[in-house]
């Protein structure tokens, strides 16, 4: 009898809360009862990590400890899939049967640790189900630790195939009981000399790929809106940074919505763009916060440095109330990161079909009754913005007309 029903625990508000799980979900998490190893794609917004947390579940039900692991392409996704985790209850015992671990250098309220030996102390000695959160760069720790895995899930798992992962990927692949491949942008290879997720002897077969159109179809997220914004040319002596300026003012006038993402090209756009022009104050006069995130700079908000705590916090308290605001980032925002009410994406710089995908992703989940669409909109004024009109026209035609994955493919 295929589940239903998700019995989620907010611990924030003390109550059960009964959710419907969607059909597909209801699929992919049959399926993964039905094979050990295999691929499932599922377009960004689509809930893969719903079942993730129902698959778990049903291997806590065991009266045999299980350990389970969870890796993540950054730290600061392992520590959103924990919160979205163990904000529900897992062993329907108030998660008191689990031991949680981090493996990465990461903060961490639960017990964290990099060493191979304390790993295997900890897995060893515990007698509970122990569900551990990793990174793909760290995930070579935990195959140091030789530990026995009973199931291992990658999210994003593009990201696995890349050189310095591939290894323990490959190892767990092998030697996990059971192993989960989830990624909305699969990545192939056609070169014998790098791998790609078509090698079926690591990532196993595709076992479920949903299509967008069904889940916009079903109203579980909203059809993209391409808006290529063409802008003439005119040769002056101004700066860089002064015409970045007006041509993104004149495309967030143009655009008029409340919550915009901005993908720069680089940190120094970022930079220059709130430090030496005047966008800052254009943007106060339109009535819009703003804040950044970069590997290099850290958070800011208004101007002010902030740790990346008070930076996400605050990016979904904007996100799920009224205040209007900008957000810039280069590439952190891009990918698994969830964040309520975004309305438009805005493409600065080129990316692959794997980033294109993933930032419209950002802005076509289920918002306020009124978001009917998520807007993905492109200056076009240099190469840069033509180059990168033709891949995101490309990408929404695969995804959302098609219905098919946003494959990259390595060919060299």
């Amino acid at each position: 009898m295929a589940l239903k029903y998700l019995l989620w625990y907010n611990y924030r508000n003390d109550c059960y809360l009964m959710i419907e799980l969607r059909e597909h979900q209801k699929t992919v998490i049959d399926t993964l009862s039905e094979y050990n190893k295999g691929q499932v794609i599922v377009p960004t917004g689509g809930g893969k990590t719903m079942c993730m947390i129902e698959d778990a579940k049903r291997q806590f039900k065991s009266s045999i400890t299980k350990t389970i692991v969870v890796v993540a392409p950054r730290i600061l996704l392992a520590s959103q899939l924990s919160s979205e985790f163990f904000e529900q209850t897992l062993d329907a015992n108030y998660n008191l049967t689990i031991e949680c671990m981090h493996v990465h250098s990461g903060e961490t309220h639960h017990y964290s640790t990099t060493n191979a030996h304390k790993i295997r102390v900890w897995n060893n000695n515990s007698v509970r189900h122990k569900l551990i959160f990793t990174t793909y760069h760290s995930l070579h720790k935990i195959q140091e630790a030789d530990i026995n895995i009973d199931t291992i899930y990658f999210d994003e798992a593009h990201n696995s195939i890349q050189k310095n992962f591939i290894e323990a990927v490959e190892y767990f692949s092998m030697y996990a009981n059971r192993c989960y491949f989830f990624t909305a942008t699969p990545k192939h290879s056609k070169t014998p000399f790098k791998v790609g997720m078509n090698d079926s002897d690591i990532f196993g077969d595709v076992l479920i790929n949903v299509p967008a159109p069904k889940l916009v179809k079903e109203g579980h997220i909203l059809p993209p809106k391409v808006i290529i914004k063409k802008i003439d040319v005119v040769d002056d002596s101004r700066f860089g940074y002064e015409k970045d300026c007006d041509h993104v003012i004149s495309t967030i006038d143009d655009i008029d919505v409340d919550k915009i993402l901005i993908c720069a090209r680089s940190t120094k756009q970022i930079v220059s763009l709130t430090s030496l022009s005047d966008f800052c104050i254009q943007l106060k006069d339109r009535g819009y916060n703003w804040m950044y995130i970069t590997a290099k700079t850290g958070a800011i908000i208004n101007g002010k440095k902030v740790d990346r705590e008070s930076f996400f916090n605050t990016l979904n308290s904007w996100g799920k109330g009224n205040e209007r605001f900008v957000v810039l980032h280069h590439s952190i925002l891009s990918e698994g990161i969830n964040v309520s009410g975004l309305e438009a994406a805005l493409f600065l710089r080129s990316m692959d079909y794997i980033g294109i995908s993933q930032t419209i992703g950002r802005v076509i989940r289920k918002g306020s009754e009124s978001k009917t669409y998520g807007l993905v909109v492109v200056p076009s004024y240099d190469k840069v913005g033509i180059t990168t009109s033709r891949k995101v026209e490309a990408v929404v035609d695969t995804v959302f007309n098609k219905g098919e994955a946003a494959v990259s493919v390595i060919t060299k």
